[in-house]
């Protein structure tokens, strides 16, 4: 008599293990798949019962993989890129056309993770024409209604008709001060420790900028202010002790492993945003602008500290 396995090797499961594998945490995997962890674990357990063998180290931190385990992930990415190969192949046979791929960017330090982006998906598209949208833009989703941009980095998804908000993340906003401030000791900043500091930022609508919309204009605090363009001169001038910041923890980790400036969470509970890639409807629909949310947030979640599922 034959017996079958009680469960066959599936698409999720492969999925799962590379997730693992790529962050090396049962917890950070399942915020990538949107899973639970005693999900994911059952998803493990129930692949190592069909292979017979174990497929990590239990004890070691992050995770490794076994043998077994090395080999199965192989075949992983194998069928990763067969699958989406062929839905590339198909996506060329239905729209018969290459497209393009036109990216406004709100946020003046996504191009860390935005770069490595493009260029990974370029690999299975390379005739998807991709060009950056420069300039400040005072209304970069309106850039989608006029048909100036095909996607938009915001931090913000306002209902707006026709447009669609895609969740990448969501990450800590960090009060950023010199290394010896006095500040540097507390254990939070309030609104009331921005009053009497100079708050550098982008020079993007207030509007726009977490700490202003969401601390200062609700305690009815107005600081005195200068704007930048460049991450690296918000920095120094914080390190020189002119001005205060407050920026995402992702975008200025680096800095902060340097001991350059110090951090502070901002509030008790912190202060908390989220990052969304915005489209039209129709542009949503398309194959390629899905690969590429998808590898959006496949770079995003292995490159960067500190981020979370969007919520």
């Amino acid at each position: 008599m034959i017996i079958f396995p009680a469960i066959m090797i599936e698409l999720r499961h492969l999925k799962a293990l590379v997730a693992v594998a790529e962050t090396g945490n049962l917890s950070k995997a399942g915020k990538r798949l949107n899973l639970s962890q005693p999900a994911l674990s059952h998803q493990m357990r129930a692949l190592e019962e069909h292979v017979g063998a174990e497929l990590f180290q239990r004890k070691s931190s992050p995770l490794k993989l076994s043998p077994a385990g090395d080999r199965l992930l192989t075949t992983a990415y194998q069928v990763e890129k067969l699958i989406m190969q062929s839905e590339r192949d198909l996506a060329r046979i239905a729209e018969g056309k290459a497209g393009q791929l036109r990216i406004a960017v709100e946020c003046h330090s996504c191009f860390d993770w935005l770069m490595p982006s493009m260029d990974a998906f370029r690999e299975g598209w390379p005739e998807v024409e991709m060009d950056l949208v420069s300039g400040f833009q005072p209304d970069p989703v309106g850039l989608l209604n006029e048909d100036l941009a095909d996607l938009v980095i915001v931090s913000s998804a306002r209902p707006r008709p026709g447009i669609v908000y895609h969740p990448l993340f969501r990450y800590e906003v960090l009060a950023l001060v010199a290394k010896n401030h006095p500040y540097a000791t507390k254990a939070f900043l309030t609104a009331r420790d921005f009053a009497k500091q100079t708050l550098v930022t982008y020079p993007i609508p207030d509007d726009r900028i977490d700490v202003i919309r969401e601390v200062l204009r609700p305690a009815n605090i107005d600081p005195p202010r200068r704007r930048t363009e460049l991450t690296v001169a918000i920095l120094q001038l914080v390190a020189s002790h002119r001005a205060i910041a407050a920026m995402p923890g992702w975008a200025v980790q680096p800095f902060l492993d340097r001991n350059y400036v110090a951090s502070r969470p901002i509030r008790k509970n912190g202060l908390f945003a989220n990052l969304y890639a915005a489209t039209t409807a129709e542009r949503a629909a398309s194959v390629y602008m899905t690969e590429f949310l998808d590898t959006m947030r496949r770079i995003s979640f292995s490159s960067l500290k500190g981020i979370e599922l969007a919520e």
